[in-house]
């Protein structure tokens, strides 16, 4: 249903919801915010120690309240009233709409097609908990990966990279570490609003709502390399050498 919507639409849809938000949490946001802090604070320390019973506890009475906090929201049930609306002025649309007759062409002329090969990612997307690379020999493929709560650990000594190799991740609460082999040049660039970033334990240093960016010497010219770009509200990032 969401491929048949407009783009124009589903921008509006978006506007309309973020203004909503805006407002709610300028009047109404101070408890909002408190709350979300709070749960947040609790799912972490649930997820620190969820190998006990009270970690467990902590971290889905945290995931619940959170999610039952949000869904209590002006602007989320605005956003679920409109996708409600919109499905069913598609299925009306779809049972509505007329067969239309296709074109016959030329069977001598054949059209000019590219082929497109689907690659597997490396890693998918996941919630919580550690996500990691494996630890005996793999193919190499780009990472591009979103989380909520938990570890991220990459591991590039297990793998061969002949020039160039990204990792990109976008991580809420938890650490990244990243293990990259001796000959290989690196970029990383960085953005946290709490945290601390260790580099090679050569560069060092506590983050507080920044960006920054580091490389070795002869990344530009230099192969293989890998460009590490990452975003965390709260933890860690350790690039280091393996």
């Amino acid at each position: 249903m969401l491929k048949k919507l407009s783009t124009n639409t589903v921008n509006w849809i978006i506007m309309i919801t973020l203004a909503i938000l805006l407002v709610e949490l300028m009047f109404f946001g101070g408890g909002f915010l408190f709350n979300t802090l709070f749960l947040g604070f609790l799912i972490f320390l649930g997820w620190k120690n969820y190998h006990g019973l009270i970690g467990k506890v902590l971290f889905w009475i945290g995931i619940v309240s959170l999610a039952l906090t949000v869904l209590n929201m002006v602007a989320i049930r605005f956003l679920f009233i409109s996708l409600i609306i919109l499905f069913f002025i598609q299925y009306r649309r779809s049972k509505s709409e007329p067969e239309y007759i296709k074109p016959r062409f030329d069977a001598s002329i054949k059209p000019e097609t590219e082929t497109l090969t689907e690659i597997k990612p490396l890693l998918q997307h996941r919630f919580y908990g550690e996500h990691k690379t494996e630890d005996v020999p793999y193919q190499w493929r780009d990472v591009n990966i979103h989380g909520g709560f938990g570890d991220r650990i990459i591991d590039l000594s297990n793998t061969v990279i002949q020039e160039d190799a990204v990792i990109s991740i976008r991580h809420f609460m938890g650490s990244i570490k990243i293990y990259v082999p001796y000959e290989m040049e690196v970029s990383v660039q960085h953005s946290c609003m709490f945290g601390h970033l260790s580099i090679f334990q050569s560069q060092e240093m506590k983050l507080l709502n920044q960006s920054v960016a580091f490389q070795t010497d002869n990344y530009t010219g230099g192969k293989p390399r890998v460009k590490i770009v990452t975003s965390i509200f709260s933890g860690d990032i350790e690039v280091r050498r393996s």
